[in-house]
C-alpha cells in the first residue's frame, strides 16, 4: 500500500477524544508553533527519516500538514514508518478549520516563511502588472523578476527571497524563541 486513506476532521476529532489515534503534524516548526491542532505531535517532514515510533506503533497515525498535499505526496515515507494502520487528514489543518474545529494558535509568531514569500511575491507581480498598464510598460519586468525568482526556487530549492525574509527582525525574534 503507497497511498494513506484518507479521514474527515469530524471522524477525527471522535477518534482523538476516544484515544484511538496519534496525531502527527509534519509541517515546519514555525507553521506548527503558528497554529496546530491541540494533541498534534510535531515531527517535521524533513525530519521524519531521523524520528522513530517505538512506542506509537500499535496505533493508528493520522498525519496531517496544511492541506493534506504534502502528507499525500510523503505516503510511502510515512507507511514505512510501520504504523498499525495510517490515515491523512484529508484537507489538512485548513479543512479542520473550515469544519469550526478548535486551533492552538499564536497569533504573535509571523506567519510561516513561504507564505510571506507569496504574499509579497504575489504582491509584486500584480504590482508589475498594473503599473504596465497604467504608468509604463517597462514594469513588466518587475512581474517577469519575480516570476524568474519563482522558477529558480522551484528548480533549484534556492528562494533569495525567502533568505533574506529570515534576516527580518520578525522572523529572528520567532526563531530564537
Amino acid at each position: 500500500m503507497t497511498t494513506l486513506r484518507k479521514i474527515d476532521p469530524r471522524k477525527l476529532q471522535q477518534k482523538m477524544q476516544a484515544g484511538e489515534v496519534i496525531l502527527i503534524d509534519i509541517r515546519s516548526p514555525r507553521e506548527f508553533a503558528h497554529e496546530h491542532i491541540e494533541g498534534a505531535q510535531l515531527v517535521p517532514l524533513g525530519s521524519l527519516d531521523r524520528h522513530d515510533f517505538p512506542d506509537s506503533r500499535r496505533q493508528t497515525a493520522v498525519f496531517t500538514c496544511r492541506s493534506g498535499a504534502r502528507t499525500t505526496m510523503a505516503a510511502s515515507r510515512l507507511l514505512a514508518k510501520g504504523f498499525r494502520s495510517a490515515y491523512v487528514l484529508e484537507g489538512g489543518l485548513n479543512a479542520w478549520k473550515r469544519a469550526g474545529l478548535p486551533v492552538q494558535s499564536a497569533p504573535a509568531e509571523p506567519l510561516p516563511l513561504q507564505r510571506q514569500v507569496h504574499l509579497i511575491a504575489g504582491s509584486l507581480a500584480l504590482a508589475g502588472a498594473i503599473l504596465a498598464w497604467r504608468v509604463a510598460p517597462e514594469f513588466i519586468l518587475l512581474s517577469g523578476f519575480v516570476g524568474a525568482g519563482l522558477l529558480l526556487d522551484g528548480l533549484t530549492g534556492f528562494c533569495g527571497m525567502a533568505r533574506l525574509l529570515a534576516l527580518m527582525p520578525w522572523n529572528r525574534q520567532s526563531a530564537s524563541a
